[in-house]
């Protein structure tokens, strides 16, 4: 089996002890090492442990014949832009289970018209970790608001609209809440 260890690794800017400690329960780098050099054979339970500790699904870290990769040209930093040291790519965007997507007609904030923001849905035992994030809130009647979640007091949910100079809203015991998380901008 094919893994592609190394290149989520990378892709989330981790070393091979940060996923090391972070497995359950932790482990070496070097063992980590020789999972995603393939010199040590990687189970299912492995690649769980390992998926959880990277923060993906196990299915993103094996390497299909149809799963597509994007090959990283360049790297951009504080110094200028220079070929990468060793080829790598970059696993292709997959939405999480459960996401909804927001199309923007209109700039507003710091969105422009033509971006796609991918959100997680999140249920009311989850809302606190969004905020002072952007969040999808539905309302009665087909409505939604979106805007930044500057506070919650019980069931109450405190909304702050990202047009300029619009007024806070409260929104009371919401189903569910949608965490803006990815922003696809065309250049």
């Amino acid at each position: 089996m094919i893994t592609a260890i190394r290149e989520v690794r990378r892709a989330k800017g981790m070393t091979l002890d940060d996923v090391a400690r972070r497995c359950v329960p932790p482990t070496t780098a070097q063992t980590i090492g020789r999972l995603e050099t393939g010199m040590r054979t990687v189970s299912v339970a492995w690649l769980n442990r390992i998926a959880a500790a990277l923060g993906v699904e196990a299915a993103d870290l094996v390497t299909l014949p149809d799963q597509a990769g994007l090959p990283v040209a360049a790297v951009l930093g504080a110094d200028g832009v220079f070929a990468p040291a060793r080829a790598a790519t970059i696993p292709a965007p997959r939405p999480e289970p459960g996401a909804v997507a927001i199309s923007v007609a209109a700039g507003i904030g710091d969105y422009r018209a033509g971006d796609t923001i991918w959100c997680a849905r999140l249920e009311p035992d989850g809302f606190a970790r969004a905020l002072n994030r952007d969040v999808l809130v539905p309302r009665p009647g087909g409505r939604f608001l979106f805007g930044r979640l500057i506070g919650r007091e019980g069931e109450r949910l405190q909304i702050l609209p990202l047009g300029a100079g619009q007024r806070q809203q409260v929104v009371s015991d919401p189903p569910w809440i949608a965490e803006a998380r990815t922003l696809v901008r065309a250049l």
